[in-house]
């Protein structure tokens, strides 16, 4: 897969964390694609797909972040 990557182009990505989404993401959520798997003895792994360009991907990691929710991956899967 070729993917020409650029700062003000999005692109979909899909980001891992660790825990579960709250009832009130769907504020922000708007547009992403956010599935929650439950293993049996681990913390959920919640992932969430949609197209950033740089700027709002950092924007989301940083709200990951102070949510407290440990990042487990960023994946750039196509340009949109």
């Amino acid at each position: 897969m070729d993917i020409k990557l650029s700062l003000d182009q999005p692109i979909i990505y899909q980001i891992k964390v660790s825990g579960q989404p709250r009832a009130n993401w769907s504020d922000w959520t708007d547009g992403m694609m956010v599935t929650a798997v439950h293993h049996s003895d681990d913390a959920p792994v919640t992932t969430l797909t949609g197209a950033f360009d740089q700027a709002a991907l950092l924007g989301l990691l940083r709200r990951l972040y102070y949510l407290g929710l440990p990042l487990i991956s960023v994946n750039c899967i196509q340009q949109e």
